[in-house]
């Protein structure tokens, strides 16, 4: 689209688009809805040249006729006659509900998975298993300093894999 198309376009947008809004609007009830025809009535105008170049009255005109017309589209759509408006959720949760911490778990599960051995062992032992971490040195033959050490870089890892899966604090 050449510049001087831009600000034709610019200028058609000013001029109508509000009034284009306020008439679907009328029509239709739905404010979202109402957005999406003037786009694509401003849209089928830009992809018309000859449209934008008429005069404004006859702009005005045409656009007018196409937000009709996609209105008219949309109400004989098979996705309108299948919808209905209700403020009420259809689905509502009958008594306790395990998907979220059945997601949780798999994150959690999935997450450990990326961490090296050594990190996942440390983890596992003192914070699912309850060992401390002189029951941890004893048990893998190293000192405690090297648990506490696997332990911190593990839940450092940890936190960034749990991260890069969405999960934020």
């Amino acid at each position: 689209m050449g510049e001087e198309q831009a600000e034709l376009l610019r200028a058609v947008h000013d001029a109508h688009a509000p009034a284009l809004y306020r008439y679907v609007l009328r029509l239709t009830r739905d404010p979202a809805l109402a957005q999406d025809v003037v786009q694509e009535a401003l849209l089928r105008a830009w992809r018309r040249p000859a449209i934008l170049e008429q005069g404004d009255e006859e702009a005005r005109a045409w656009l007018f006729t196409v937000a009709r017309n996609l209105v008219i589209d949309d109400r004989r759509s098979a996705r309108h006659a299948h919808e209905f408006a209700t403020d009420d959720v259809p689905e509502r949760p009958t008594g306790h509900d395990e998907t979220d911490a059945v997601l949780d778990r798999w994150l959690l599960s999935d997450a450990l998975l990326s961490l090296s051995l050594e990190h996942r062992t440390a983890v596992v032992r003192s914070y699912y298993l309850g060992q401390s971490a002189a029951e941890i040195a004893r048990d893998e033959g190293v000192p405690v300093g090297t648990v506490r050490s696997r332990t911190h870089y593990a839940l450092r890892a940890l936190r960034l894999a749990l991260q890069e899966r969405g999960v934020t604090e």
